[in-house]
């Protein structure tokens, strides 16, 4: 039995596999915490598309599976639903055991979640207001047996509208974002706005990633700047947060993500490979180091 997009059955109270779908009480006026057995959620988002974020999510919830992170990805791009297609498991379908759903597990302790694998095929659209997508979000959360996580990492789409309001008020444990731009600055002056965005929610911004920071020559190794360098960690500086590491660009890693199997596993003695570890290491330590404080 797998899930229907619109028709997906509510836990049972008794079910003990994922008991721990009823919600939080939350302060008058706004909508209950799930209750997720979650240490911390990690948002991902950047101001505008074609950033890469979607394969920043998916290589950092790989590195933290791959430290021994128990780790949940949850993907809330509804309209672009890509991270199924990164991973090679696009035709999976999730099962709803004891009336609860179960993720897409990729290792023994990464799963996964995404609209994808309740849509008939690749090409259908999804077509939701506000209010859609604020109940396929509760249900991603609460409904989904996700078991105890370290880590939560939610892909979010382009830009500062539903999906990040909803996650950020329903989502339990939420250690702030990471911001994801490219060096030229017209990406560089939509990540302002996304940082702005999460203050305003009184969320912390962890840091900034740039991404496609020069490419490596696939014949030399070299790093060539192709659209510049240095524009993300001058946001970082000037919004007086951490800047977590730069990752170029690699046309391995391209390839990677159209044949389904994350870069980091087919190449991780590589400059990209290591950047990623090195962001995924920062990222940890400003949480610990939050966490302290």
């Amino acid at each position: 039995m797998t899930p229907d997009p619109h028709t997906i059955e509510k836990c049972d109270e008794n079910c003990s596999s994922c008991a721990s779908a009823q919600p939080h009480s939350a302060p008058k006026g706004l909508p209950p915490k799930a209750k997720i057995d979650v240490k911390h959620v990690i948002l991902v988002l950047s101001g505008k598309g074609g950033v890469g974020k979607s394969t920043v999510s998916v290589n950092l919830a790989y590195a933290l599976a791959n430290h021994g992170k128990k780790v949940g990805l949850l993907d809330l791009d509804f309209h672009g639903p890509n991270i199924p297609k990164m991973l090679g498991i696009e035709d999976q379908r999730p099962t709803v055991l004891a009336k609860c759903i179960e993720p897409v597990h990729v290792t023994g302790n990464l799963a996964v979640m995404s609209m994808a694998f309740l849509l008939p095929d690749t090409s259908t659209p999804v077509v939701w207001r506000g209010p859609m997508k604020m109940g396929a979000i509760q249900q991603f959360l609460a409904e989904v047996n996700w078991g105890a996580l370290d880590y939560l990492v939610v892909d979010l789409p382009p830009g500062t509208g539903d999906e990040a309001l909803t996650i950020a008020q329903l989502a339990p444990n939420v250690r702030g974002a990471v911001i994801v731009t490219t060096p030229q600055d017209v990406a560089v002056m939509d990540a302002m706005k996304a940082a702005k965005f999460i203050e305003k929610l009184e969320l912390p911004v962890i840091g900034v990633i740039e991404n496609m920071s020069g490419m490596v020559c696939p014949h030399c190794g070299d790093i060539i700047n192709l659209f510049s360098v240095g524009g993300g960690k001058k946001a970082a500086e000037d919004l007086g947060v951490p800047y977590l590491g730069a990752i170029p660009l690699d046309p391995e890693m391209v390839k990677a993500g159209d044949e389904g199997r994350p870069f980091i596993l087919r190449h991780a003695g590589s400059p990209t490979a290591k950047a990623v570890d090195e962001v995924m290491e920062n990222l940890v330590a400003q949480i610990e180091s939050d966490q302290k404080e």
